[in-house]
């Protein structure tokens, strides 16, 4: 099966940082997405969804160091349903996001692979999708500085 979601959006709150037991990091995260549509008798209508997202290791520590409450990121990851039992014994669920890959958006631009762990930063307001090669705006070498 394919479970892959992006999502775009705003921070609802400042990242929550913690380590497990093993050492690894794991960052918490609010996350709000807007949706503009027309509606039936033609005004324009929004909805705002809200999703907790989950980043682990080196990744989950570059969010809490860039990342505060407004910021604008582009998540990729996966879907996930959480369950377990509130205080009266009722079984409770909701959906979260466990990212695989992370990118800043706003005026200092970041990627971040959670395979990798590894951030490139540049203050091109580029977005660079997995798989998709990189293109330097500036037609420069960053290794070697010749334009070519």
């Amino acid at each position: 099966m394919f479970n892959k979601i992006i999502l775009v959006g705003n921070l609802t709150r400042d990242v929550e940082l913690r380590y497990l037991p093993n050492g690894s990091a794991l960052a918490k995260l609010g996350l709000a997405t807007n949706r503009r549509y027309k509606k039936q008798d033609g005004t324009q209508g929004e909805e705002t969804c809200f999703i907790d997202v989950n980043l682990f290791g080196r990744t989950a520590e570059i969010a809490n160091q860039y990342l505060k409450k407004g910021s604008s990121v582009l998540i990729e990851g996966r879907l996930v349903l959480d369950t377990w039992m509130d205080n009266n014994g009722q079984k409770k669920s909701k959906h979260s996001i466990t990212a695989e890959s992370m990118q800043m958006l706003g005026g200092n631009n970041a990627k971040v692979d959670a395979n990798t762990s590894e951030a490139v930063v540049d203050n091109e307001p580029n977005v660079v999708y997995e798989g998709q090669p990189q293109v330097n705006p500036n037609n420069t070498d960053v290794e070697d500085g010749i334009p070519f």
